[in-house]
């Protein structure tokens, strides 16, 4: 992605992972168009950046094919980010997710085959595995997505490629597990550990750990998860699906006794694997990409702008167990 400039357009460019890329992007020398609803994304996230004459900011909706469609004119690579995130809403407004994660997906699609885009890279969500049977977790394995946000993202990665085999699009899709750092959101529903845990520690409450804190997580950090997205970007290889992840889950007392902090259980949640981690040894032949941040190394970076977090809820067991009433409702079993 170094060698040429490139104009590439980010969906969800205002959101954590997005805005990351979109840095990058402006930082190799690409001009970047970002489109967002700013239902999710924040400008604060581009305030370093914003400011880029190679930089153009849409505030449109990915539900609105007309709304976006001028904006794909002559754009040579599309990173379609933008998506409903969370477990919860997606268990409450199943439609709404659909309606942004699958329709908007193929509105995107669709304009960037229209657009003749050389290439577009798809977000995807290691939850499609479900609870898988194997660890680590190819990407082969069984499709058994457990919850709404998990099905609608893997419809989306279905989209792509249909587009792609009927209409001869190059496309990739990345599967990305456990992505944390710098600029994760800190608004909405209860959902990722890590805006919980760092907003708890801001205002001197206890972590609250499910269960006994020992299952584990494939954490990558942020900008591992951007590198991916340059490598695959960049590559000649087409129409292939990678995992994202560290390969190297730790567990939520691992990153406890990183925060450092007191503790207070909660009930374990149905629908949850006790275990996520990657199997990345597709991404690293294919597109010799690997992680290079260690998780020690990332729980570092995050403390030191913990200040971020200040506007994110503080959740307490008494607002989780409300929260997620839905989420016992309908995913427990029996």
């Amino acid at each position: 992605m170094k060698n040429s400039s490139k104009k590439c357009l980010v969906t969800g460019g205002a959101g954590f992972i997005g805005s990351h890329l979109a840095e990058a992007l402006l930082r190799d020398g690409h001009e970047v168009i970002v489109i967002d609803n700013f239902s999710n994304g924040r400008m604060q996230n581009m305030a370093s950046f914003k400011d880029n004459v190679a930089l153009k900011i849409v505030e449109a909706d990915i539900r609105n094919i007309s709304d976006i469609r001028p904006h794909f004119e002559g754009v040579d690579i599309v990173f379609h980010l933008a998506a409903l995130a969370d477990i919860v809403p997606s268990i409450v407004t199943p439609l709404k997710y659909y309606d942004s994660n699958v329709t908007g997906t193929a509105n995107v699609v669709e304009v960037s085959r229209l657009s003749g885009v050389k290439k577009l890279i798809y977000t995807a969500s290691s939850s499609c595995y479900g609870i898988p049977s194997a660890y680590p977790t190819p990407e082969t394995a069984p499709i058994d997505p457990q919850y709404p946000y998990a099905l609608t993202k893997y419809l989306g990665e279905e989209i792509v490629f249909h587009w792609a085999g009927v209409y001869k699009m190059s496309v990739i899709s990345l599967r990305l597990f456990n992505v944390y750092g710098h600029r994760s959101r800190t608004s909405g529903t209860y959902g990722a550990v890590f805006g919980v845990f760092l907003a708890q520690k801001l205002n001197n409450r206890p972590f609250t750990v499910i269960g006994d804190g020992g299952q584990t997580r494939d954490f990558i950090y942020v900008s591992d998860v951007v590198e991916a997205f340059l490598k695959a970007a960049s590559s000649e290889i087409k129409n292939e699906i990678f995992n994202v992840g560290s390969g190297r889950p730790q567990s939520v007392n691992k990153l406890v006794s990183l925060l450092g902090g007191e503790v207070t259980r909660i009930p374990k949640r149905p629908g949850e694997p006790d275990c996520t981690w990657a199997d990345i040894a597709k991404i690293k032949s294919m597109l010799g990409w690997s992680p290079r941040v260690s998780f020690e190394e990332g729980v570092g970076k995050v403390l030191q702008k913990i200040d971020y977090w200040k506007s994110a809820p503080v959740w307490t067991p008494e607002a989780i167990e409300e929260a997620t009433h839905d989420w016992f409702k309908y995913l427990a079993k029996g």
